[in-house]
This record gives structure tokens, sequence and C-alpha cells, in this order.
């Protein structure tokens, strides 16, 4: 896509952009003019999980796009605290929250040690609560601020739980931060928003957890980005509160060849969790 000029001058603060969807969604809104904050862990290669902070910021830059790189654990609030001061400091302000940042462990109420329920619950819940407090104050001056969160629609089904009861909890609770979140922040003109595949996507933990032939009935990252994309450039005064589905997303704007979002094309594809 060529440069837009909507997002340009924007500032987008995105949690775990060092790869995956993170990664896709900090060079789609780079491409679109805005300024990247790349908030990660990964600070140094890893040959099972490549990609880092520093690698990102290079491709964004390398968009024509500034990039600022943060080591950042969402479950320190420290952490979440300095690294908004030092976007406010490098950029002036702050536009978009993109609560990325996920831990994933479907695993049974047996087999869940209570370290991997705590990660879960520290990461996926209270890192997105923690990311959107620290950054409310300054996305409320902004003009047309937006928090997008990775996260279902909330599907009570009883099939959605059984089998791995940590993780959906905390998914869903990401997903009540933003049914909340959307209504609590309507007065300051944020718009919250949460996002999520119809398919399973193609990232490093399919990869490294899952067969190949998973792999093969996947989609790429960037149909999450593209989505995002058309979701953060809406007006957060009328659009907010809203579980959106990427392919529906893109579907509301004209596109309805998927083909070159398929890992294998032919394939059939597998669809996410959440959905019926």
């Amino acid at each position: 896509m060529p440069l837009s000029e909507s997002l340009t001058g924007k500032t987008a603060f995105i949690t775990g952009a060092s790869r995956g969807i993170g990664r896709a969604i900090a060079l789609r809104l780079a491409n679109a003019g805005a300024n990247i904050v790349i908030a990660a862990k990964s600070t140094t290669d890893n040959p099972q999980l490549p990609g880092t902070i520093y690698s990102v910021a290079a491709e964004v830059t390398a968009l024509g796009a500034k990039a600022l790189a943060i080591p950042l654990d969402v479950r320190d609030e420290s952490m979440i605290q300095a690294a908004v001061a030092q976007t406010m400091a490098t950029f002036g302000g702050l536009d978009i929250l993109i609560n990325n940042a996920s831990a994933i462990s479907l695993t049974d109420v047996a087999t869940t040690s209570m370290k991997r329920y705590d990660l879960l619950m520290a990461v996926n819940v209270r890192g997105s609560f923690a990311c959107a407090q620290a950054c409310l104050p300054y996305l409320a001056k902004a003009t047309n601020p937006h928090i997008l969160t990775l996260c279902p629609p909330l599907n009570m089904q009883a099939k959605w739980f059984a089998g791995h009861i940590a993780y959906t909890m905390s998914k869903y609770g990401m997903s009540m931060c933003t049914l909340g979140m959307a209504e609590e922040f309507k007065t300051q003109g944020v718009g919250v928003n949460a996002l999520w595949p119809k398919t399973i996507i193609a990232t490093a933990a399919i990869a490294m957890h899952f067969p190949k032939e998973l792999l093969n009935a996947a989609r790429k990252p960037e149909i999450m980005s593209d989505a995002a994309f058309y979701i953060l450039t809406r007006n957060s005064r009328e659009f907010t509160g809203h579980f959106c589905i990427d392919e529906d997303v893109l579907k509301s704007h004209g596109i309805t060849d998927f083909d070159p979002y398929a890992v294998q094309v032919g394939v059939a594809l597998y669809p996410d969790l959440f959905l019926d």
C-alpha cells in the first residue's frame, strides 16, 4: 500500500510488537505515516522466536516513519508508566493504544500450573488494564483516540471454556475491559474496540506449538493489520464498543478476495477459538 496521509503525525503505542500480529500492525500503521512505539520484551534474537523491538523499529524507519523501541513487560506497572512517559517525551502526544501482548496456554485444569495461570491473568487481563489506565490521560487529549485490544467477542458457551478455562478467562477478561472501557471512556471521546481473527493466524506461537498442517490452514498476520487500520481511522466518538472480526471489517470496506492473506491458497482454513 502506498503511504497514506490518514495517520500522519499520529502516535501508536503497540504492546507485543516485536513479531507476529503486533509487528504487522506496526508496519501497517507506519506505512500510513504514524509514529510507532514498539513496546515488547524481546530485545535479543531467539532462533525459535525471530524478531526484536529493534528489528521492527528498523523496519518501521525503512518505511519512512518514526520508531521508538522500548523494552516492556506489561506485568510491570512501573515499566508501563515509564514507557508512556518516554513516548510523550519523544512524540509529544499519544493517539492509539494497541493491546496486543498476550500469553497463551491451551491446557485443562489438571495440567495448568498456578504459575502459568498467574502469567495468563497478569499479561492478558492486568496488562491490558494497566496499559489503558496509563495511556488514558494522554489519549483523552488526542483528536481521534483509539484503544484496540486483540480479544474475542464474549461467547459464554461452555465449550469455549472446557479444556482451557484459564486461557479463556484471561482473554474474556480483555474483552470485559473493552466492553466496560468503551462505555466509561465515551465522554472523553476515546474509541475502545476489540479485534479477533475469523481463522487462526500464522504466528510464531502457532509454528512452535502446533502441527505444520495447522499452520498451512492459517492466514497471514496482515489480515489483522489491515483490519486494524480501518478501525483506527474511524471516528472514535462514533465507533466504539465493537467486537470486530477481521474478515468482516475488510468486507465492509469492499475487500472480498482473501486469497492473498492465505498461508497456502486452496487449503481449508481453520477457524479460531470463540467463534460459532
